[in-house]
C-alpha cells in the first residue's frame, strides 16, 4: 500500500450522457416540484417568471465560469481545488465543507421523504424500514462502481426528464383550449398571468425568494465534480454543460409558465404540490400515484446524486492533504469506501437530526445547506475571475484554454454580483433569514478550523492549462 494520498486513482468510466443525467439528476427534484407553488404565491404568475429567468441567467453564468476551469483542470473536487489555488487554501477548504455539509443534509432529507413516498402506498409499513432500505440501495448503487453509479442516476433522471416532457405538453394543451379540463370550464388562457396585476406585491419578494430559485437550480455544478471521473472531459465537458443549460431553461421557464398559467395565485402554495393541482384538473387518472412515483424516483436521484458529491468532496480534500490519506484510498474499482462510508454516516446522523431535533439542529443545517449553494456559486466566479487574469499575466494565449468563457470580466463579476444579491435578499424574509445567521458562523468556524489544524499555509499549486 502506498503511503501517499493518491494511493489510488479515481477512474474516467463517465461518458457525456451520464454528465448530462447527472447534472439533470441534481437539479431536477423537490425543489421544482414543491417550491414553485411557494414562489408563485409570494411574488404572482410573472413575478415567479422573471425570478426564474434571473436564475437561469444566474445558472448559465456560472457554469460558463465552472466550464472554462473543469476543461482546463479536470479533477475531483472541482470548485473547492479552484478556490484553494486562485482564492486561498483556507476559502478551498471552507467551499468543500460547505458543500459536503449541503448533500449530507439532502441525503437525510430524502431518505425521509422516500420513507414518506412509500408510506403512501404501504401505510403499515414503518418509514425507519423504507429508509433503512434506501440507504443500502444508494450506498449500493454508489459504491459497486462509478459507471454503476452513473448508470443509476442516468435512469432515475431519464423518468423525471419524460414525466416534465409529458407535463408541458399536456399543461399547453390545457392552456391553449386543445385539451379539456376535467370540469368542462373554458381554456384559461394566460388569464391566470396577469389577473393579480404583473408583480402584485411589488418587487422586493422577487429578490427575497432569489436563493430559493437558486436552489432549486443547483446540482448543474455536478458536472465539476464528475470531470475527474469523466472519458475525454475536454470534448465532454462543453458539450454537458451546453447540453444541460438548454435543457434546464426549456424544462425550469416550460414547466414554470404551464404551473403560472394553470393554477391562480391565491390556490398556489397550498399543501397539495402544484403538480398534483395541474394533473387532477386534466383528469389523469391516478394523478397521485404517478405523481408519488415520480417524487420517489426524484429523491432517489437527488439522494444518489449526493452521496457521490459529498464522497467525493472529502476524497478531494484528502487529496489535496488536509484530511487523512485513508480518505483518498480507493479500492479495485477506483471508489473512494472510506469517503462514502464517512458521508453516509453524516447522512444517517442529519436523518437522525430530522426526527429527533427537527426544530433546532436540523433546521440549522437545512439552512446552512440553502447558503452553501450560492457561496459555492460564488466562489466559481471569483476562481474564474482570478484564473483567466493569472494565464493572461503568465503570457499564455487565449488559444490555450479549449473552452472559454464569453464576455470575460462581465461574465465572472455579474454572476458574482447576482449570487451576492441573492444572498442580501435573505436578510429581508424572516422565514430564511436564519440561513444567514447559521451559515455565515458555520463560514467563520471553517476558516478557524483550517487555520488551527494548519500551521503552516499550504503552497499554491501551479494548474496546467492542458
Amino acid at each position: 500500500m502506498q503511503t501517499e494520498p493518491q494511493s489510488g486513482e479515481l477512474r474516467r468510466t463517465m461518458k457525456t450522457r451520464h454528465l448530462i443525467m447527472l447534472s439533470l439528476g441534481g437539479v431536477i427534484g423537490t425543489g421544482l416540484f414543491f417550491n414553485t407553488g411557494y414562489i408563485i404565491s409570494t411574488t404572482g404568475a410573472a413575478g415567479t417568471l422573471l425570478a426564474y429567468l434571473i436564475g437561469a441567467l444566474v445558472v448559465w453564468l456560472v457554469m460558463q465560469c465552472l466550464g472554462e476551469l473543469s476543461v482546463a483542470m479536470p479533477v475531483t473536487g472541482a470548485f473547492h481545488v479552484y478556490a484553494a489555488r486562485y482564492l486561498g487554501p483556507a476559502t478551498g477548504y471552507t467551499v468543500a465543507w460547505l458543500y459536503w455539509l449541503t448533500w449530507t443534509v439532502a441525503l437525510g432529507s430524502s431518505f425521509t421523504a422516500a420513507g414518506f413516498c412509500m408510506q403512501y402506498w404501504f401505510p403499515h409499513v414503518p418509514v425507519w424500514i423504507w429508509s433503512a432500505l434506501f440507504c443500502a440501495l444508494i450506498f449500493s448503487l454508489n459504491a459497486i462502481s462509478t459507471r454503476f453509479f452513473a448508470e443509476g442516476e442516468f435512469w432515475f433522471s431519464l423518468i423525471k426528464v419524460a414525466t416534465i416532457l409529458v407535463f408541458i405538453i399536456l399543461g399547453c394543451g390545457v392552456i391553449f383550449g386543445f385539451i379539456s379540463l376535467k370540469d368542462g370550464s373554458p381554456a384559461p388562457g394566460l388569464t391566470n398571468l396577469t389577473s393579480e396585476g404583473w408583480f402584485p406585491h411589488g418587487g422586493l419578494p422577487i429578490l427575497m425568494t432569489m436563493v430559493a430559485v437558486n436552489f432549486a437550480f443547483s446540482g448543474t455544478e455536478l458536472i465539476g465534480i464528475a470531470a475527474g471521473e469523466t472519458e475525454n472531459p475536454h470534448q465532454a465537458i462543453p458539450v454537458a454543460i451546453r447540453a444541460t443549460i438548454a435543457r434546464l431553461i426549456l424544462f425550469f421557464i416550460g414547466t414554470v409558465f404551464v404551473l403560472a398559467a394553470l393554477i391562480p395565485m391565491d390556490v398556489a402554495g397550498v399543501e397539495k404540490s402544484p403538480f398534483v393541482l395541474v394533473f387532477e384538473k386534466i383528469g389523469i387518472p391516478y394523478a397521485a400515484d404517478i405523481f408519488n412515483f415520480v417524487i420517489l424516483t426524484a429523491i432517489l436521484s437527488a439522494a444518489n446524486s449526493g452521496l457521490y458529491a459529498s464522497g467525493r468532496m472529502l476524497w478531494s480534500l484528502s487529496n489535496e492533504k488536509t484530511l487523512p490519506r485513508c480518505f483518498a484510498r480507493v479500492n479495485k474499482n477506483g471508489v473512494p469506501l472510506v469517503a462514502l462510508s464517512v458521508s453516509m454516516l453524516g447522512g444517517l446522523l442529519a436523518l437522525l437530526s430530522s426526527v429527533i431535533a427537527p426544530d433546532t439542529v436540523f433546521v440549522a443545517l437545512s439552512a446552512i445547506s440553502g447558503f452553501a449553494v450560492v457561496a459555492v456559486w460564488l466562489s466559481i466566479c471569483a476562481s474564474h475571475f482570478v484564473f483567466r487574469r493569472r494565464h493572461i499575466q503568465a503570457g499564455k494565449p487565449l488559444a490555450a484554454l479549449q473552452y472559454r468563457a464569453p464576455w470575460y470580466p462581465l461574465v465572472p463579476v455579474l454572476g458574482f454580483l447576482l449570487c451576492l444579491l441573492a444572498c442580501i435578499g435573505l436578510a429581508f424574509d424572516p422565514d430564511q433569514r436564519i440561513a444567514l445567521w447559521c451559515g455565515v458562523p458555520f463560514v467563520a468556524l471553517c476558516y478557524a478550523s483550517y487555520f488551527l489544524t494548519h500551521k503552516t499555509p499550504s503552497k499554491e499549486a501551479d494548474y496546467a492549462a492542458d
